[in-house]
């Protein structure tokens, strides 16, 4: 696979905060581009990454084998994105985690595709009591069934402007006086930016060497839940109280809140998410990461002030001395 002419490639679920970074990386390199996604309207922004042509959105529901078939024909490559952090009607972990990612891994098996890109999570283990977790192990289980050299990628906590992450934070900071601990805040967390997660897909879809290989994907540093939040507040300028919530209370409070998705909205917190919280989301010891694929990691503190300054009071005019409870 030559960097010069790179080729066709099909990334499904590129229409996402993830994918769309992406799609922005590989049209850089040349790549031409299909946007595999339900929903390709919302894919438009998409165009202006890439010169006239060179990225195209088509309508595809990866749980349809047929559909699938279609998306990869004539590419030379593949990135399957698709996850979802909740359940909402047919879009279950099972359908989109496992039969989904089946499908694309069996469809480039058999189109003879030469790489596949898997992105999967840190934390997918078989024996999770999270299904999340559960359904995301069994996903990496079926790609490697029917393609072996298919690359692995598990990324911690994704961040970077437009996340769901510390941009929730944040949005809470601003409606409530108190933000919630769960668990104490002593889950171990190491976020990872989306421009470095970006990166290693391309290199992971361009690099001979990476086949068949795994990578855990993490940031430079290792923080607690509380120190994501502490710096969110203070990055935010706000002076919100802490308050620690054991993890039966949060996994009561996200088995009500959950129930919004029934009505097409989107849960604050599952009791699924709470139940992800009660394991730390790092590197594991021994792991290939970013350094194997070349990168250096970012640094949240780096990038969160560059776009956490609009939940300030007054936003980027404000100039009020706040600070963050130490």
């Amino acid at each position: 696979m030559s960097e010069a002419a790179p080729g066709l490639i099909t990334v499904f679920g590129g229409s996402g905060f993830v994918g769309g970074q992406v799609v922005r990386d590989l049209a850089r390199r040349g790549w031409r581009i299909r946007v595999a996604c339900r929903r390709p309207d919302r894919a438009w922004r998409l165009q202006t990454s890439g010169h006239v042509g060179q990225i195209q959105a088509v309508r595809c529901d990866a749980t349809e084998a047929a559909e699938v078939e279609a998306a990869l024909r004539g590419a030379d490559a593949a990135v399957n994105l698709i996850g979802v952090l909740h359940e909402s009607g047919r879009r279950s972990f099972e359908a989109l985690h496992v039969e989904a990612a089946r499908n694309i891994a069996a469809a480039c098996a058999a189109a003879r595709i030469g790489r596949l890109v898997h992105v999967s999570a840190i934390g997918a283990n078989p024996e999770s009591d999270s299904k999340y977790a559960r359904t995301k192990a069994a996903g990496e289980m079926a790609v490697r069934e029917v393609k072996p050299d298919a690359v692995i990628l598990r990324p911690s906590i994704v961040f970077g402007a437009g996340d769901g992450f510390l941009n929730r934070f944040a949005s809470m900071a601003a409606a409530a006086p108190a933000l919630p601990l769960i668990g104490g805040g002593r889950t171990r967390l190491q976020p990872v930016h989306v421009g470095d997660v970006a990166e290693a897909v391309v290199r992971a879809v361009e690099r001979p060497d990476a086949a068949g290989r795994t990578f855990e994907l993490g940031g430079p540093e290792i923080m607690t839940l509380e120190e994501v939040m502490k710096l969110v507040l203070r990055e935010t300028r706000r002076r919100n109280g802490l308050i620690p919530l054991p993890f039966f209370a949060a996994r009561a409070i996200g088995s009500v809140a959950q129930l919004t998705a029934l009505v097409g909205l989107t849960p604050f917190l599952t009791r699924d998410q709470v139940v992800s919280l009660e394991s730390d989301n790092v590197v594991a010891d021994g792991a290939e990461g970013l350094a194997e694929l070349g990168i250096e990691p970012t640094g949240v503190e780096a990038i969160a002030p560059a776009y956490l300054w609009r939940y300030r009071r007054g936003g980027q005019f404000s100039e009020r001395p706040e600070t963050a409870p130490a």
